[in-house]
């Protein structure tokens, strides 16, 4: 599978172990615009894919049908075509898929941002429906996660705070598209991530103002893996987008600085 891969590379390399970055549903590569030279600029080579049928990637026509297990073999495909092995940092989705991938391979370090939670997205789409009941209907009849962001106002709603620029917005609406619905059928019940298979450090981060996971829910997942979720106040879904980007950045940056990373 051709996937799409973006890369910064820092004028002087001051850390050996990469990151690799895994966008979460409906976004690219792209949504790593931020972070990437900014992790160059602190001497980390920094990488991010998009997923089978994202960005620019292979299989756009297909993007339906992927599994869980299609999007994992992304990740390890990127993983061993790196020089070594890399901190892997899933957003949302990505996370998920971070968590699955660890089940059975290892990572110097993984951070979980605004996660799928371990316990599942079904709690998401039942709080969806009420906010959004004809777009839920018309995703589970038409098995077509779009309707969910198929509008410029829901989309910001969820993934962006009330007063994010607008045009800046339009700009990031502009790569939304399609998604799997056999993932997020198998995010809900059938593959739910199963944190005792994983022995990778994990670092996990949350937003207050997440519309589409709650604070409870990223709480339940940090206690799973034996540690606590730090969650950044007035800060929405998309972390690595929103304002507060750069400072969440130096939070993930600091967290591998103390284990050597």
């Amino acid at each position: 599978m051709k996937l799409e891969i973006i890369s910064e590379y820092p004028a002087e390399k001051t850390h050996a172990t990469p990151l690799l970055f895994v966008h979460g549903a409906w976004h690219g590569a792209w949504c790593w615009e931020n972070v990437l030279p900014y992790a160059a600029e602190h001497g980390y080579e920094a990488h991010a894919l998009s997923l089978r049928g994202h960005g620019r990637s292979e299989g756009r026509s297909g993007i339906r049908w992927y599994s869980t297990g299609d999007y994992v073999a992304d990740l390890s495909q990127v993983v061993h075509s790196l020089s070594s092995s890399p901190v892997l940092i899933g957003h949302s989705m990505g996370g998920y898929i971070v968590q699955k991938h660890l089940e059975s391979q290892s990572a110097p370090a993984a951070v979980l941002l605004a996660s799928i939670p371990t316990v599942g997205i079904l709690g998401m789409f039942l709080r969806w429906f009420r906010r959004h009941p004809v777009s839920i209907l018309k995703t589970l009849l038409l098995l077509n996660p779009w309707y969910m962001v198929s509008t410029p106002a829901q989309a910001k709603e969820v993934f962006f705070s009330d007063d994010f620029p607008d045009e800046k917005f339009l700009e990031y609406y502009s790569g939304i598209q399609a998604e799997s619905v056999i993932m997020a059928l198998e995010a809900s019940l059938l593959h739910l991530p199963r944190p005792r298979k994983v022995q990778t450090p994990l670092l996990v981060i949350g937003a207050e103002n997440d519309c589409i996971f709650t604070v409870a829910e990223q709480r339940k997942t940090a206690q799973a893996y034996n540690t606590e979720a730090t969650l950044y106040p007035h800060t929405a879904h998309d972390m690595m987008l929103e304002p507060g980007w750069q400072t969440i950045t130096d939070h993930i940056l600091n967290w591998l600085h103390s284990r050597n990373l």
